[in-house]
Order: C-alpha cells, then sequence, then structure tokens
C-alpha cells in the first residue's frame, strides 16, 4: 500500500502538487466512498441486467468497461431501454 501511495505522490509532484496522501482517510470520507460504491454497483448492475436482458450486446459493453457513476446505465434503463419496446 504504502507504495501505491508513493507513486500517488510522485506522480502529484510532478504537477506541482505537494500534499501528501499519507494522512489516513476521515470517517466522513470512508462513508462517501462506501456510499458512491454502492451506487455504482446498483446501476451498474441493473444496466447490464437490462442490456443483457433486452439483447444490447454493445450497450453491454460499453456499461461494463465505461464508468461515469451510473450515469451510463440510468440513461440506459430509462431512455434508451425504453425505445424497443
Amino acid at each position: 500500500m504504502n507504495s501505491l501511495i508513493d507513486a500517488i505522490n510522485n506522480f502529484a509532484n510532478i504537477f506541482g502538487q505537494t500534499k501528501s496522501l499519507e494522512a489516513a482517510p476521515t470517517p466522513a470520507l470512508i462513508v462517501m466512498a462506501t456510499i458512491t460504491v454502492a451506487w455504482i454497483l446498483y446501476w451498474k448492475g441493473r444496466g447490464l441486467w437490462a442490456a443483457a436482458k433486452n439483447g444490447d450486446k454493445w450497450w453491454f459493453i460499453a456499461m461494463l468497461l465505461i464508468n461515469i457513476l451510473g450515469v451510463l446505465e440510468i440513461l440506459y434503463i430509462y431512455v434508451f431501454s425504453k425505445r424497443r419496446k
């Protein structure tokens, strides 16, 4: 884990960022990250399920590879999959 933190710090130093990531995450950050991961997993699962059920191979691949906080999955479920019905 320390090597990952060192690599991120070294990358940040290239761009003039000098703050270190060695401080422990706060409880609020952990809760926010947990909620974000749960949100992403829910929508990704629901979107992938809908694309597979509808036989939309390219939508399935796009949703599998692109991660933008569930936005693509929500658009597919509520906009694009409704057009086919």
